[in-house]
């Protein structure tokens, strides 16, 4: 018999990213949450502590409201707790957030702080009167990519910035994240993207900072509604994925912890009058000893796990917050944990820093390890038989696309 729950939480977007929010809502309430998307991953949906729905066209703008209306009417009586798990997700939700929230609880900031966070120029303008450091970048358009001349040294990281518009274009050779190590290659990418697919929106150009993936920190916060810090865990990427169409996605993360760090994001989020979860990807710079700020996200992504797994549930947080008014105190992670989402083939034969390898060894001989995909609570024959394909996909992945020159910034 189903137990019924006073609240729910109603997850838009990216289904990995969900999997791991809804396991930990799941573990820490026993409530399955309502999850809205618009692609199919099948190891995901046959999943037992989540219900999945799907909503034909959510994502236009004329339905995106009228939608979620109709599923807040389907569910009368409970209290709808509405979480973006992707980017796409987040600026919707915040540009409709004055209509939605007479129907959800819902836990971000205005669009007019989102909107400044979550494009890099402004982002990173109102970052650096907060002491942070960041690569130097530029943007450009379909309009005048012909005529950039890029003015740092190579090599440069080049994304597209609608990732949402990317995702659905087609050509060869595409990749997610693209290093251009002189101008030809620059050339070359750029000829691609606009020649070649119908993607016409921005692009980011940013200097490169070397390194292999363990130099790359991410730092999870939550704000509670009161404007404080409540809780704030900072992870070491050990390993990031290399395909095409996951580079830069972390796949093993180890708890670390900074505080001079942690404190500087908990002062800036706490002047910039934050709510919510945020996600600050960083990467160490050994030429000059700084971290330098990359991204902030206002969405958990798929590692934010292992902050739930490091004994800490993330989604408690925002449900405790929001939905109990309950008072919490300020929190900085620093129980050692290994989170992962790889074989432990893949993991010690990939992660080049010997010392991290031994200590992800040693992490999981303690059993402080966890895997927030291949859940054992969760499998029935089928989701195991697909988990354990994907699981094994990634030899053959990093076998074929890792290189040992940490040409992978996110």
């Amino acid at each position: 018999m189903a137990i019924e729950h006073a609240f729910l939480p109603v997850l838009l977007g990216d289904e990995m990213n969900a999997y791991g929010m809804a396991r930990a809502f799941y573990e820490s309430y026993g409530v399955k949450p309502l999850a809205l998307n618009h692609t199919n991953m099948e190891k995901i949906q046959q999943s037992d502590l989540l219900t999945f729905r799907e909503v034909p066209r959510l994502h236009i703008d004329e339905r995106f409201v009228v939608a979620l209306k109709a599923i807040a009417e389907e569910y009368e009586g409970k209290k709808l707790l509405l979480l973006a798990c992707d980017e796409f997700y987040v600026k919707k939700i915040v540009q409709h957030k004055e209509e939605l929230a007479k129907y959800f609880v819902v836990p971000y900031v205005d669009a007019k702080l989102a909107n400044q966070l979550l494009t890099r120029e402004s982002m990173y303008e109102l970052c650096a009167d907060f002491g942070f450091q960041y690569p130097a970048m530029h943007v450009c358009t379909v309009n005048d990519y012909e005529e950039f001349d890029i003015p740092f040294d190579y090599p440069v990281v080049i994304k597209p910035l609608n990732m949402t518009k990317y995702a659905s274009c087609i050509f060869p050779d595409k990749k997610n994240v693209y290093i251009a190590r002189d101008h030809e290659e620059k050339d070359a990418i750029f000829h691609a993207i606009y020649k070649e697919s119908a993607y016409r929106d921005d692009l980011m150009i940013q200097q490169y900072i070397p390194g292999e993936d363990a130099k790359m920190r991410v730092v999870n916060a939550y704000v509670g509604q009161d404007g404080k810090a409540k809780l704030l865990s900072m992870g070491n990427p050990i390993l990031e994925e290399h395909s095409p169409e996951g580079i830069g996605r972390y796949v093993a993360i180890m708890t670390t912890y900074d505080k001079d760090l942690m404190d500087c994001v908990k002062s800036f989020l706490e002047e910039i009058q934050f709510q919510g979860f945020a996600t600050l990807d960083m990467k160490y710079d050994e030429r000059d000893g700084q971290y330098k700020l990359l991204s902030i996200e206002l969405h958990n992504e798929l590692s934010n796990y292992y902050v739930t797994a490091s004994g800490y549930n993330l989604m408690q947080y925002v449900a405790d917050d929001f939905i109990r008014g309950s008072k919490q105190q300020l929190t900085y992670v620093q129980n050692k944990h290994l989170w992962t989402i790889v074989p432990n083939g893949v993991l010690f034969k990939y992660v080049q820093n010997e010392k991290l390898v031994i200590e992800a060894k040693s992490l999981i001989r303690q059993g402080l390890a966890t895997d927030s995909i291949f859940n054992y609570k969760d499998m029935n024959a089928k989701r195991w038989l697909n988990v354990t394909i994907d699981n094994l996909s990634f030899y053959r992945k990093y076998k074929k696309y890792f290189n040992n020159k940490g040409l992978s910034n996110s």
